[in-house]
């Protein structure tokens, strides 16, 4: 920083109550108000009237010898930047800096302190230092700059604003190794003494000193020369948010923010929808985890709708990029009892997927895609594994959170029993008919080994979930093996293996669910069903929809729930669970078997 020292004496002047007076033998014969300050000076003793145009003028009709008051309430500076001139007059010692060169300057100005009036008067001085000094210098450009603002109508008149951005915007298009002079760079882990170049961004710190619309004039003024890259003014957007922005570089919980007065929440407003005005249209040019951020904090401030939308559009776009922490904000809404805002996610995943529906067939074939849709599937119930330890999270907003996810995402559902298994575990509370529309979700023909031989034992899941993992369990055993056939096993084999299904989650090694080989040899073979029995074993496969098949379901009795049920022996199993208080699956199977073994016994006879 530089400065302009003028004048010798010292300071003379004094208070006294609300008056400013000057320490001289000579009585006062001039008194000039200025807002709540009154001023004892004199007129001719001292060179002020004749450096003051202005205030010649206003005296002139009085003799020299008659006492004068004037009212110079309108001032630029006020009182402040008055007395910097009159002291100026009076030969005292002031310095002149760029925190309070421009009321100086507006002030002498108002004052007609011109080379007009008389040579070497105070407006000339100022100028110069100002061409010579104040604009060759960074840091000293940015602080004149930022003083404008309660000036600017004075500041724009005088081309103060106008010097000053062309100034600066010469600098921030140096190249950094023709960057000599000091400048705030304060990023973590960096040190000047590791670090002999000048980083790319060393700019922006210094320039987010500036209020909002200075801010964005720099800004636009840079982005309309097009010589930075769009990474660089999206890295001067987030230095300025995180600068300005409660809770952009370390969110805050709802408390905090509701402490915020009605006028800041204003300001905050307007800070942010400028902010987001400004972010180049290029992908990438700012991080998702920032746009996010933005979106979290945009909620809570009620921003206007295109801002919002706009936030959410520019996220989705690079919904990809983000990581689990970029998720992870606290819910700052009032109604809202759990711990993370969750519609954030909700609102821009559903957004990724319109924009994935409105692409071409052959886009969405494409392998960049199918990538970047499964990324956003593991990234989703990666966040789902961490919302889910939240002992308020409803079960409603984690079920539509996860099957928002549509199928083709999902090469495989084992981060998301991960998700649905920290769940159960963390709301043990959870009614039969919340824990059975979690598991809904859940597609068992998409689990690994190892996740299913954790599900066979996992006493959390639903009991005919469990039977589900053991079924398709069974089934993927068998397409391994098989080398002439694909097809499902009869439903007749699936029932008498049944009977040696474990009778408890605990049981250890691997269940069947096929056929018992030594059993049906002593029974001997089965022939081949009539053409009525086909059409009833179509009926019985494995459904598109990845549950068991349609015949097999009607037959299970899950905990004393019936199922509904569209054939007669369906019918009658409902019956009989009316008349019983609970009927056991395994004792319907064994039933069931019975009955398969005497339409076999009828066919030999036949």
């Amino acid at each position: 920083m530089k400065y302009m020292k003028l004048g010798t004496r010292p300071d003379t002047f004094y208070t006294e109550q609300a008056t400013r007076s000057v320490v001289s033998d000579i009585p006062s014969d001039l008194v000039i108000q200025i807002n709540d300050i009154t001023y004892l000076l004199h007129k001719l003793q001292f060179p002020l009237l004749p450096k003051c145009g202005l205030l010649q003028r206003l005296c002139s009709d009085s003799s020299d010898s008659e006492s004068i008051s004037l009212e110079l309430h309108d001032i630029p500076g006020g009182e402040d930047a008055f007395e910097i001139c009159a002291k100026f007059c009076y030969g005292i010692s002031i310095n002149i800096g760029a925190h309070n060169f421009v009321p100086a300057l507006c002030a002498a100005k108002f004052l007609r302190m011109s080379d007009n009036v008389e040579k070497g008067n105070f407006v000339g001085k100022l100028e110069a230092f100002f061409n010579s000094c104040i604009l060759e210098g960074w840091k000293d450009s940015i602080v004149a700059l930022q003083s404008t603002s309660k000036l600017s109508e004075w500041s724009e008149n005088l081309g103060i604003v106008r010097k000053c951005i062309d100034s600066i915007i010469e600098k921030v298009l140096t190249p950094p190794p023709q960057v000599k002079w000091s400048y705030t760079y304060t990023r973590p882990g960096y040190t000047r003494k590791q670090h002999h170049s000048v980083p790319k961004d060393w700019w922006t710190e210094d320039v987010a000193d500036l209020d909002i619309d200075l801010f964005r004039c720099i800004v636009m003024a840079i982005r309309s020369t097009h010589v930075l890259p769009p990474q660089l003014i999206g890295e001067a957007l987030h230095v300025y948010a995180c600068r300005w922005i409660p809770g952009i570089a370390k969110p805050k919980t709802s408390g905090s923010s509701a402490s915020q007065t009605e006028e800041s929440k204003e300001k905050n407003r307007k800070i942010l929808e400028t902010i987001v005005s400004m972010i180049p249209t290029d992908r990438g040019s700012v991080s998702v985890g920032f746009l996010l951020r933005l979106l979290n904090i945009a909620n809570h401030l009620g921003v206007s709708p295109v801002t919002k939308a706009e936030l959410i559009r520019r996220a989705s776009l690079q919904f990809e990029e983000a990581t689990v922490s970029d998720l992870l904000y606290p819910s700052i809404s009032a109604s809202d009892q759990h711990l993370y805002d969750i519609d954030i996610v909700q609102t821009v995943l559903e957004s990724f997927l319109k924009l994935w529906k409105k692409m071409t067939p052959a886009a969405v074939e494409n392998r960049h895609f199918i990538r970047s849709i499964r990324s956003v599937a593991k990234l989703v119930d990666s966040y789902l594994q961490v919302v889910s330890r939240d002992d308020d999270m409803p079960v409603s907003k984690f079920v539509s959170l996860a099957e928002t996810i549509p199928d083709i995402a999902r090469s495989d559902h084992d981060d998301l029993y991960k998700a649905l298994n920290i769940y159960l575990k963390e709301h043990p509370e959870l009614s039969k008919a919340d824990r059975k529309r979690l598991c809904r979700i859940l597609d068992c023909q998409k689990l690994s080994p190892e996740v299913r031989a954790h599900a066979v034992k996992n006493e959390l899941l639903p009991l005919r979930t469990v039977v589900q993992v053991l079924y398709f369990d069974q089934e993927k055993e068998k397409g391994s093996k098989a080398t002439t056939s694909n097809k499902l096993p009869k439903p007749q084999e699936v029932l008498l293996g049944a009977k040696h299904r474990p009778a408890t989650r605990e049981s250890q090694g691997k269940p069947c669910l096929g056929t018992n080989r030594e059993e049906l040899n002593r029974e001997g073979p089965i022939r081949t069903p009539l053409p009525e029995t086909r059409e009833k074993d179509s009926v019985r496969t494995t459904r598109a929809d990845g549950k068991l098949p349609l015949e097999l379901e009607k037959k299970m009795v899950i905990r004393g729930d019936i199922e509904e049920v569209r054939s007669e022996k369906g019918r009658e199993f409902k019956e009989e669970s009316k008349l019983g208080s609970k009927v056991d699956a395994k004792k319907i199977m064994r039933k069931e078997r019975s009955k398969s073994d005497q339409g076999r016994e009828k066919v030999r006879e036949r």
